[in-house]
């Protein structure tokens, strides 16, 4: 029972993790795009924010609590 908290616990925690690190990223100043209007996106940011790379802590997290969920049970 206590491993299948643990683990739930674990997942949430990590997925918090995963959110914090992508919505504490401030916004760019605004700029004018080539077709006109403007926007808040950065210019050349690509999808480097959401890699392995600098994600990794709370995967792992998120996979211990993947794994005492699984095989919680069987205690």
């Amino acid at each position: 029972m206590w491993a299948i908290l643990i683990g739930a616990a674990l997942i949430i925690g990590g997925v918090v993790v995963l959110f914090r690190s992508a919505l504490s990223r401030r916004p760019s100043d605004p700029h004018q795009m080539p077709q006109g209007g403007s926007t808040l996106e950065p210019r050349h940011q690509g999808l480097r924010f959401l890699g392995v790379s600098q994600n990794w802590p709370a995967m792992a997290v998120i996979a211990v609590g993947a794994l005492l969920l699984a095989f919680g049970g069987y205690s």
